[in-house]
C-alpha cells in the first residue's frame, strides 16, 4: 500500500475514524499495532513475521541486556539481536548480490561453479525497520536508555505504519515516550498534518512521477543515443525527481502520524542549498545520516584518532552507507565519491579555514552551485543500471555532443524546475518551512493548498512506487 493510491486514503480515514473512538489508550495502541501490520501485508503478508522477529528478539535482547551484571552476557545479548537483524537483513537483500559475486571470484581463479540462482524476494522497508529496531537494543547496551516496561508499546515503535516502509528512521528514545500518554491532535496539528500530507502527495505524483520521471526514464534508457545536453537533463531530472520523491514521502509520514498525535524527525532540510557534502548530508536523509554517525562513525573511531584514521572511517562509513542503498557494487561507489568528497572537504576546510563562506552570499552560492552539480553527478551511479550506461552519461556530461533523445519541452521543464528546487534551497538554508507557512496568509495557504489538490486529481498518476521502497 502507497500513499500515492486511493487504496491508502481509505485506509487512513479507517484508522483516524477508530483512533478517535471513545476507547482507551492501550486499546487505541493496539489497533494502530493492528493497522501497521495490515499497511504492511497489502505488500506482501507472508513477510510480517519478519517484523514479529524482529519486534520478539529485540524486545528479550534488550531486557537481557539490562539484567545482565555480566559484560560478556551483556554483549552475547547485543551480538543475537546484531545477528537476527542483519542476518535477516543480508540474507534477503544481500543474498543473490553475495551468490553473484563469489560466483564472479570463482571464475577469475577458473573454478567452474553455476549455483541456481535463489528466488529471494526482497522485503520492503526492511532496511529502515532493521535499523530502528536494532538501534533500541544498541542504546540500552550503551546505557542510553533503560528497556521500556510496555511490549505494546514497542511492538508499535518498531512497526508504526507510517514511517515502517520508508522511514524517516525513529530512535526508540524519541518514540517510546509518546506512547505514554494518549495522543490527540489538536487542531493545528490535524490542519498541518493534512496539509503536509497534501504537500508531500503533490511532490511526489505531480513533480516526481508525472514532470520528472519521464523525462530521466528516457535518458537512462537510451544511455548511448544521449548527447550532452541530454546527459545534463537526464541527470538534473533525476536529482529533483529522487528528492521530490523520497522527501515527498517523509513529507506525508510526519503529517500523517502528526494527524495522530505522534512527532517524528524532519528528514530533509533544503539539502540542495547545501554548502560542501558535510553540509549535505547535515540536510539529506537526516535519519539515516545521524544513524550512520551514532552507531558506525563515532564507534569507529569518528576523527578523535588522527587524520588518516578518521579519512578511513569516513570512506568505511560512507561505503556502507552506499551500500545500505542497494545490493549492487554502483551504490558502493556512489557511497564512496560521497566519503571521498567528504574527505576532500575536510583537506580543503583546514587548510582554507579562515575563509567565512557565510559572509560572503557570491562565495556561498558558488559553492552551493558546485556541491550542487558534483552530487548531480554522483547520482549518476545511483540511477543507471549498470557501470557502462553510468559511465556513458558520465562522458557526455563532459563532451559536447549535439545529438538529442529529449524533446525541446522536456529539456526546458527540467532545467525550469531544476533552477527553482537549486534557488529555494539556497534561500531556504536558514530558514524552516513551517515557519515560512506560517507566516503566510490563510488566504495563501487556503490557494496553495487548493492548486495541489487540483494538479494532483487531473493528472493520470499510476501509483508509482516511491523509489526508496527498494531499499
Amino acid at each position: 500500500m502507497v500513499f500515492n493510491s486511493f487504496s491508502f486514503l481509505l485506509f487512513f480515514a479507517i484508522v483516524l475514524a477508530v483512533h478517535y473512538l471513545k476507547i482507551s489508550w492501550t486499546a487505541r495502541k493496539v489497533c494502530l499495532i493492528g493497522f501497521s501490520y495490515l499497511f504492511y501485508m497489502a505488500w506482501n503478508p507472508p513477510f510480517v513475521m519478519l517484523l514479529w522477529i524482529s519486534t520478539l528478539v529485540d524486545w528479550q535482547a534488550g531486557k537481557k541486556i539490562y539484567a545482565s551484571n555480566r559484560k560478556s552476557k551483556k554483549r552475547l545479548w547485543l551480538v543475537i539481536s546484531l545477528v537476527a537483524n542483519l542476518g535477516l537483513l543480508g540474507f534477503f537483500k544481500y543474498g543473490n548480490f553475495l551468490l553473484d559475486n563469489f560466483v564472479a571470484v570463482l571464475d577469475l581463479l577458473n573454478v567452474s561453479f553455476h549455483p541456481a540462482r535463489p528466488d529471494i524476494i526482497l522485503p520492503v522497508g526492511i532496511s529502515f525497520y532493521t535499523f530502528q529496531s536494532m538501534s533500541y537494543t544498541i542504546d540500552i547496551y550503551r546505557k542510553n536508555m533503560k528497556p521500556w516496561k510496555s511490549f505494546v508499546d514497542f511492538a508499535m515503535y518498531v512497526t508504526f505504519f507510517p514511517q515502517l516502509v520508508a522511514g524517516p528512521i525513529v530512535r526508540a528514545r524519541d518514540f517510546l515516550p509518546q506512547c505514554i500518554e494518549p495522543k490527540k491532535a489538536s487542531v493545528r496539528q490535524m490542519q498541518w498534518g493534512l496539509f503536509l500530507l497534501v504537500t508531500g502527495l503533490f511532490e511526489k505524483i505531480v513533480l516526481a512521477d508525472t514532470l520528472l520521471a519521464p523525462a530521466a526514464d528516457t535518458v537512462y534508457s537510451q544511455a548511448s543515443q544521449a548527447g550532452f545536453v541530454d546527459a545534463w537533463a537526464g541527470t538534473l531530472a533525476f536529482s529533483s525527481q529522487i528528492f521530490f520523491d523520497f522527501a515527498g514521502y517523509s513529507t506525508c509520514a510526519i503529517g500523517v502520524a502528526m494527524c495522530l498525535g505522534f512527532i517524528l524527525p524532519q528528514n530533509f532540510r533544503f539539502p540542495y542549498g547545501s554548502v560542501g557534502f558535510s553540509d549535505f548530508w547535515r540536510r539529506w536523509h537526516i535519519s539515516l545520516s545521524t544513524w550512520l554517525r551514532d552507531y558506525l562513525y563515532i564507534p569507529l573511531g569518528g576523527n578523535r584518532k588522527g587524520v588518516a584514521r578518521t579519512q578511513i572511517n569516513l570512506l568505511l562509513t560512507m561505503l556502507i552507507g552506499g551500500l545500505w542503498h542497494g545490493a549492487a557494487w554502483r551504490f558502493v561507489v556512489w557511497g564512496g565519491l560521497h566519503g571521498l568528497f567528504l574527505v576532500l572537504e575536510r583537506g580543503v576546510r583546514k587548510k582554507f579555514g579562515f575563509v567565512r563562506v557565510d559572509e560572503s552570499w557570491v562565495l556561498s552560492i558558488l559553492l552551493a552551485g558546485l556541491t550542487y552539480a558534483m552530487v548531480c553527478m554522483t547520482w549518476v551511479f545511483f540511477r543507471a543500471q549498470n557501470f557502462h550506461d553510468a559511465y556513458l552519461i558520465l562522458g557526455q556530461m563532459f563532451h559536447f555532443n549535439v545529438s538529442s533523445v529529449l524533446e525541446t519541452y522536456d529539456l526546458i521543464m527540467v532545467f525550469v524546475i531544476s533552477f527553482i528546487l537549486f534557488a529555494w534551497h539556497s534561500a531556504m538554508r536558514k530558514h524552516s518551512f513551517e515557519g515560512i507557512v506560517d507566516r503566510a496568509p490563510v488566504s495563501i495557504r487556503a490557494v496553495c493548498i487548493c492548486l495541489m489538490l487540483v494538479c494532483i486529481s487531473l493528472v493520470p498518476g499510476d501509483d508509482r512506487a516511491f523509489i526508496y521502497f527498494q531499499f
